[in-house]
């Protein structure tokens, strides 16, 4: 490989997660997976004081390409998959996902009888970086500061099981701990669950979901001052692979190597983190710059150009079957009529996105889940493109056809844009006027929760459990459309109350009809994900890219011949 000299730029972004609005005592993981805000190469300039170089042969630099920006190293609040994805190099869960139908300890173990009291076990060698031990005490800390009433958190739906929350996570009023969770002693504690769960909604939510934070770093902070705080936005102290070094905004990440890591010291010693456009990105891996890419909408390789990968020279390209999806989000507030929005729908030729804008590489959406998740209802067709009864249905709601709809696209992904402009389009052709504005997806979220738009395009990050109340449950952290339907509501929590596939199964079924009834959400399309890995690095994105990071501390870069 070439002599590697990455071409970091000065930016003027500020951290996108001041730009987000709180979100108090309820969420999701990963959530808007695929839209962080993307490094913008216009107007930029290169520093030669700020271009780390790796030499031919170095096996000690990993050089990650990123096309979406983290937009928060505050471990209870993480709006973006990016941000998780970077997190989870320095905070480790209590379980990790190698694929996505597996668990495996990682800073603990889980064990029950009855799938209602589950016995964490700690891992006795597990340290924080500054020598302190993981302890039962920091595990009891984070759950109850995600339940706090006051805390900025998206991961509410990841302990809503534990008894002593609401549906949203909340703790129970006037309660200053959980009542589900009871440290035994230095590394082992209690979780007590509602009802009994399904194991394997319980060990993703919250045994790999949630991250684990030192509690003696953040106990002295009032939990509403924890996003601005030093400690959530220059992270000190860590228990995963590697440690936090800085953040150059909207550039690149550095990490280093924790050679105290209780699993074994990384074999890389330094990680960069770049963010760039996707056009960059191709770029980059042209020249030789770059290792790797995220995938899973962390580094994402426009469809578009997924060739010209694929013609280089040891560079080791392959596609994936995604959990997520993209989709139009409408004001549920303002049009709350469902055959407005059924006829918004019916106006969208998805199938023509799918084939022209992504080459045939993904699937048009019936609902939330794509053919990835096992819990999808094959037997739910997307409704088809149908402009004229798309108008008819407008008509005879009385829609308002002299009033244009105020359209917002994020800015950072391609087929994304491409597919606005398309939706203005066949807009048009039924009679409706959109006003399309473009913005950074930070400026976009918080747009959308103030509910100050009619239409937009937005993605939405899956875990493999089906559970997506964050998005649509009435008060979810991530439902920016102002949801708000007893029946959505009663079917998640039958949803979550069930303890194995067969009996969720039909529930979430029926949650599928009913949002296609309702139309709360236009789903567009899942596209598939694309690894790239130079091949002399060992280690990398799997297929589960959400879990690929369980081996970090044992990737390795072959040296250069």
């Amino acid at each position: 490989m070439s002599k590697m000299k990455s071409l970091l730029k000065y930016g003027t972004v500020v951290f996108a997660s001041s730009l987000i609005l709180s979100a108090c005592g309820n969420g999701d993981v990963p959530d808007l997976d695929e839209d962080a805000t993307s490094a913008e190469d216009e107007g930029s300039e290169e520093s030669a004081e700020s271009l780390p170089e790796v030499d031919a042969g170095d096996g000690s630099t990993l050089m990650i390409g990123l096309t979406n920006a983290p937009d928060s190293f505050n471990p209870f609040y993480r709006p973006g998959v990016a941000g998780t994805w970077i997190q989870r190099f320095f905070y480790d869960s209590l379980l990790v996902m190698p694929t996505a139908d597996s668990f495996e300890p990682g800073l603990a173990s889980f064990e029950t009888e009855d799938n209602q009291v589950f016995t964490v076990n700690i891992d006795p060698d597990a340290n924080w970086s500054d020598g302190e031990p993981v302890s039962a005490d920091d595990v009891a800390f984070t759950l109850n500061t995600i339940a706090d009433p006051q805390v900025e958190t998206t991961l509410g739906t990841s302990v809503a099981m534990i008894e002593g929350t609401d549906s949203s996570g909340i703790r129970e009023e006037g309660a200053e701990d959980l009542a589900g969770v009871e440290v035994v002693d230095e590394k082992t504690l209690t979780i007590t669950t509602k009802s009994p769960v399904d194991l394997a909604y319980l060990s993703e939510f919250l045994g790999f979901n949630v991250l684990i934070a030192p509690k003696h770093v953040f106990e002295d902070i009032e939990v509403v001052d924890i996003p601005n705080s030093e400690e959530a936005t220059m992270p000190s102290v860590f228990s995963g692979a590697y440690q936090f070094v800085e953040y150059d905004n909207d550039n690149y990440v550095h990490l280093e190597a924790n050679p105290d890591y209780f699993r074994g010291a990384p074999a890389i010693e330094t990680v960069y983190a770049r963010v760039m456009n996707g056009t960059s990105l191709i770029t980059e891996f042209q020249a030789g710059n770059l290792h790797m890419t995220a995938g899973g909408g962390i580094g994402m390789v426009p469809v578009q150009d997924i060739g010209l990968l694929e013609d280089i020279e040891g560079l080791v390209v392959e596609e994936h079957p995604s959990f997520n999806g993209q989709y139009m989000v409408i004001n549920n507030e303002k049009f709350d009529n469902p055959e407005v929005r059924q006829a918004f729908a019916y106006a969208l030729n998805r199938e023509l996105t799918v084939e022209n804008l992504l080459g045939g590489r993904g699937e048009v959406l019936a609902s939330t889940y794509s053919s990835a998740s096992p819990y999808k209802d094959a037997s739910l067709d997307p409704l088809e493109y149908d402009p004229e009864l798309a108008k008819e249905m407008l008509e005879e709601a009385g829609f308002d056809f002299d009033t244009p709809l105020e359209f917002v696209v994020p800015t950072g992904n391609a087929v994304r844009e491409q597919n606005g402009n398309l939706i203005e389009q066949w807009f048009s052709e039924i009679g409706v006027t959109v006003n399309l504005n473009s913005y950074d997806f930070p400026t976009w979220l918080s747009m959308a929760q103030d509910l100050d738009y009619d239409i937009g395009l937005m993605g939405w990050g899956h875990t493999v459990d089906p559970n997506i109340a964050s998005y649509i449950q009435t008060g979810g952290a991530s439902n920016n459309m102002a949801v708000s339907d007893p029946v959505v509501d009663d079917l998640i929590e039958q949803g979550m109350a069930g303890t194995d596939f067969d009996e969720r199964y039909p529930i979430y079924a029926e949650l599928q009809q009913h949002m296609q009834d309702e139309m709360q959400i236009v789903p567009l399309y899942s596209d598939s994900q694309f690894s790239v890995q130079v091949e002399n690095l060992n280690g990398g994105i799997k297929e589960y890219w959400a879990g690929s990071l369980h081996d970090l501390h044992e990737w390795t870069i072959d040296a250069d011949e």
